[in-house]
């Protein structure tokens, strides 16, 4: 792989981000994974490596709507499924997308459920 390759310079943004965010108990990780058809996002405790909540755009609910809409819904959905684990507080890793487009729209999307970042 080139170090001048879309996917290279993704990684590179992730791994440092990563070295800045991780989730605690008390607030855990919110990660996205963003494809070119799909929208993925979990809640992640790293202290003990464990998924807390997780959505995705693959499932019955995101049928038929754009790619940001569908991200919206992700978000509420991913937020709903952590506020019944009991997480209200998390801390956002954008994976090593820009915060813009389906990225931000999850974002807004888990924040209009009720997850505070």
């Amino acid at each position: 792989m080139s170090r001048t390759s879309p996917t290279y310079l993704r990684e590179k943004r992730r791994r440092r981000i990563r070295g800045r965010v991780t989730g605690s108990e008390a607030r855990p990780r919110l990660s996205v994974f963003r494809s070119n058809k799909r929208i993925y996002a979990q809640v992640i405790d790293d202290v003990r490596g464990h998924t807390l909540a997780a959505a995705g755009s693959h499932e019955g609910e995101v049928s038929g709507l754009t790619k940001a809409e569908a991200a919206v819904v992700v978000g509420r959905l991913v937020a709903e499924r952590a506020k019944a684990a009991g997480v209200t507080r998390v801390v956002f890793d954008r994976g090593g997308y820009l915060y813009h487009g389906r990225v931000k729209a999850l974002a807004d999307g888990a924040r209009e459920a009720g997850l505070e970042f």
